[in-house]
């Protein structure tokens, strides 16, 4: 036996050596090429451990057992039995050889045992092997390194493979397709595409499995257009498909949901001799359910004579996926009476569609089988009843089926959050968030857009500042719910900072974390940076066009909006009813009365969108802003359905713009039977009452307020200035820095007479004399808030406020003066929408 030198390589603990000089094994060694012979039994036949050992024990009578030819046989007998008893007696018998006979073994004893464990997925144990044979001086041949290279790929051992490679290349046996083809294999399996292509253009020699390998690498490493294009290259060149090369192109298929693509590849399939199998049929299934055609994947699934586990499996998980949970319950049934028998992968699909359909009945069946066939233990067989539980709102059991888990993952913990927060239930989320052991991102971003959902949005900045403490790196879906809490807070300076952070942690900003920006800086009332976000979008869906024809909407710019939805329209983008809401939001904003109509009626004669009560309700308010309260009312005769308690407020809001005192309590009335709760309606009446003088009416109406125990809302402002809110109320005097606001409102009082501002008294609903009307007019809480921007920021930077209640026309007026007299832009933001005053003017045109 010839020996080598062997050279110890640092590279990995499983490849502790590899040959720097190998000579050629003698081939007439008689210790590998005798021929003795056999008795009558045949290792080869054997098919069971048991009746190895029957014949070896003939061997042993003839006195046979150290013939190497004997022990190459029964080793070889062992490695293709595969089984972990088979191979571990074959080791025995290896060493009880060497032990008696004082020798290394033959590189035939070797290859055996290597391609044994490699093929019975015992990776480390077959590389293992192979460093043994090399330090024992034996050299590899071209047999050697297809099961080297496939036990790497076993246990993806890129580091191992690589340095086997090495010695490929050292003996000049590149060339040889079936090492090649390992090569190529060993490399996909890896993830290393770029080197399997490089050992596929570099070979000189190519069969169908060279082909296949890479095609399979490029599928499965979501290469699809790699795999597809390969695929078509091979036909070209005249290499014929097998049916693994079908069903992993037919696979690339399925992931680019291409159709078209996909019958071009599955004509193949009976054109160039390629049989149609059950894999085939089950690729083709799940290409035509990822493609949409459901109708071609049933009728082949029905025309499947030997349906298997796997290819009933595909179609569940499918029609799950695609939302037809009948029919996946459906053909759960027939296995459960005809076979074959369900398998964990088959009754996780039936929960999930017990889930959607939110049927208990059926998902209590499934809970019993799983619990029959000892299924429980799977954990995610255990997180989807607990979904399924939930979504039937059946929290207990739920949390019994988590309770009895020997192993809670993270994704059962996150699964009972998400229930709870699916079932209103935040409170007890939270507590489950807190006990947790530990959190990773799913249950952060679970829990910030829980409080999100509830409109909690300072605890949900909260929470997010909190995450952040705890080192935990922040997506793009816990962006969406962080965009849209600070939206609603309209903290402006907050969503610069969000800005900043997306960019700086390199978070991708996809469309709808693109869209959230948009809307947050529209509601925080920066509607130039918000269209600029917009601008750079790549790709803009109708939310995202929604969000800036919205931004136009707050900004009064009607126009604009307008503008957007026909460029909307020219890029091929289908309208829906949300996208209408905004346009006839910002129609109504600055009485666009013709153009509202016309999109109005465009909805149902030009897109085929009914008119929702929503639609209704924002006609009407354009109408009525606009001073058409009878063409109100005749639309609102006019409904498909009832109207509800937000039109009839829109009539009173009108009535009280436009003084007409008869209508508005019509209205109050209606909405009193409609919505008994909404106290701010009575305010608003009572407030209409005192405008046109009838404070009789204002005394019953607060009369009735008193006794249903209601409270008018005091009116309250607040602004940001260096990070910290200040809060300011009509009439309050706690502030700090009162003093010095009091000092600066009676400054502003007098530049704002001497330019011509008159208080507007009909603004104050009391009883009372005009002096002490000035005196209330003046202790407004926006008021406040602008004179106390004035005295504590720099000159030239906006003042923004937001008010809580709607902004009355004397506030109004006044702040359109301040803009003016001090060369200020103010913001304020009510409960309605923004107003933007610059230069004396305001972006709603006076009319709000």
């Amino acid at each position: 036996m010839n020996t080598m030198a062997v050279t110890l390589l640092p590279l990995s603990p499983l490849v502790s050596a590899t040959p720097t000089f190998i000579t050629p094994t003698n081939q007439n060694d008689p210790k590998t090429t005798s021929k003795d012979p056999s008795p009558t039994g045949s290792f080869q036949n054997c098919k069971s451990i048991k009746e190895l050992k029957q014949v070896q024990s003939l061997f042993t009578k003839k006195g046979l057992t150290h013939s190497p030819s004997t022990v190459s046989k029964l080793i070889a007998a062992c490695a293709q039995m595969g089984t972990l008893d088979s191979l571990d007696y074959a080791q025995k018998a290896f060493k009880l050889y060497r032990e008696d006979e004082g020798s290394i073994g033959s590189l035939f004893m070797y290859n055996s045992l290597i391609r044994g464990y490699s093929s019975a997925g015992f990776g480390d144990a077959a590389i293992l092997l192979y460093i043994e044979m090399v330090i024992a001086g034996i050299v590899p041949d071209k047999f050697t390194f297809p099961f080297v290279l496939s036990a790497c790929a076993k246990i993806v051992g890129f580091c191992e493979g690589i340095q086997v490679h090495g010695v490929v290349v050292k003996m000049g046996l590149e060339e040889d397709v079936f090492i090649g083809n390992s090569l190529i294999h060993l490399y996909a399996e890896c993830g290393k595409m770029e080197y399997a292509r490089k050992v596929f253009d570099g070979m000189l020699e190519r069969n169908v499995v060279s082909w296949t390998s890479l095609i399979c690498g490029y599928a499965r490493r979501d290469c699809p257009e790699d795999a597809v294009s390969l695929f078509f290259e091979m036909v070209e060149t005249g290499i014929t498909p097998n049916s693994i090369t079908m069903v992993c192109v037919i696979s690339a298929c399925a992931k680019l949901k291409d159709l078209e693509l996909g019958e071009k590849v599955s004509a193949y399939v009976g054109e160039e001799g390629v049989k149609c199998n059950t894999l085939m049929v089950n690729a083709l299934v799940d290409m035509y359910m990822k493609c949409g055609a459901i109708g071609s994947a049933k009728r082949l699934f029905d025309e499947c004579v030997d349906r298997n586990l796997v290819l009933c499996n595909t179609i569940m998980s499918n029609y799950v996926r695609q939302g037809l949970v009948r029919d996946a319950l459906a053909v759960f049934g027939e296995m459960l009476q005809q076979g074959p028998r369900p398998d964990r992968v088959t009754i996780l699909s039936a929960i999930s569609a017990c889930a959607q359909l939110g049927d208990l009945l059926f998902g209590k069946q499934c809970h019993g089988y799983v619990l029959r066939n000892g299924l429980e233990s799977w954990d995610n067989i255990s997180n989807a009843m607990i979904d399924m539980y939930m979504k039937c709102a059946k929290q207990e059991m739920a949390q019994r089926v988590f309770n009895c888990m020997s192993k809670k993952t993270l994704v059962s913990w996150n699964s009972l959050i998400a229930g709870l927060i699916g079932n209103d239930n935040v409170e007890s989320a939270w507590e489950i968030f807190n006990e947790m052991p530990e959190n990773d991102l799913v249950s952060w971003n679970t829990m910030v857009n829980a409080l999100v959902q509830e409109s909690m949005f300072e605890e949900a900045i909260e929470l997010f500042r909190e995450m952040q403490n705890e080192g935990i790196k922040a997506d793009r879906v816990t962006m969406v719910g962080v965009a849209s809490a600070c939206g609603y807070l309209g903290a402006l300076d907050l969503a610069k900072w969000i800005l900043t952070y997306i960019e700086k942690n390199n978070i991708h900003c996809d469309m709808r974390l693109g869209t959230a920006l948009v809307d947050m800086f529209a509601r925080c009332g920066d509607t130039q940076s918000a269209i600029q976000i917009f601008n750079k979008m790549a790709k803009r869906d109708v939310s995202a066009w929604t969000a800036a024809i919205g931004a136009m909407a707050m900004e009064g710019n009607g126009e604009r909006a307008v503008e957007l939805f026909n460029e909307m329209l020219r890029q091929g983008v289908k309208p829906d009813e949300v996208v209408f809401v905004a346009l006839l939001t910002a129609c109504s904003r600055c009485r666009f009365v013709d153009q509202g109509w016309h999109l109005f009626r465009s909805m149902k004669e030009i897109h085929g969108i009914y008119p929702q009560i929503v639609h209704y309700g924002c006609m009407v308010d354009l109408l009525g802003r606009a001073g058409l309260l009878e063409e109100a009312i005749d639309l609102i005769k006019s409904m498909p359905m009832e109207p509800n308690d937000v039109i009839w407020g829109s009539v009173l809001a009108a009535c009280r713009t436009h003084k007409n005192v008869k209508l508005a309590a019509h209205a109050a009335e209606r909405i009193t039977q409609l919505a008994p709760d909404r106290t701010g309606i009575h305010v608003l009446l009572s407030n209409i009452y005192a405008s046109a003088g009838k404070w009789n009416e204002v005394a019953k109406v607060r009369l009735q307020l008193k006794e249903k125990g209601i409270h008018k809302v005091p009116g309250s402002s607040s602004m940001q200035v260096n990070g910290i809110i200040h809060e300011f109320t009509s009439g309050d005097e706690s502030h700090p820095e009162k003093a010095h606001i009091a000092m600066m409102l009676q400054e502003i009082n007098c530049r704002l007479k001497d330019a011509g501002h008159v208080p507007d008294l009909t603004n104050v609903m009391l009883d009372v004399d005009e002096h002490e009307k000035e005196y209330l007019l003046s202790q407004h809480s926006e008021k406040l808030a602008i004179a106390f921007g004035l005295i504590s920021t720099g000159h030239g930077t906006p003042i923004r406020v937001v008010k809580n209640l709607r902004i009355c026309a004397d506030c109004h007026s006044f702040s359109k003066f301040v803009s003016r007299v001090y060369e200020r832009e103010i913001i304020v933001r009510d409960n309605s929408r923004f107003h933007f005053f610059r230069q004396g003017n305001c972006s709603c045109c006076d009319y709000w």
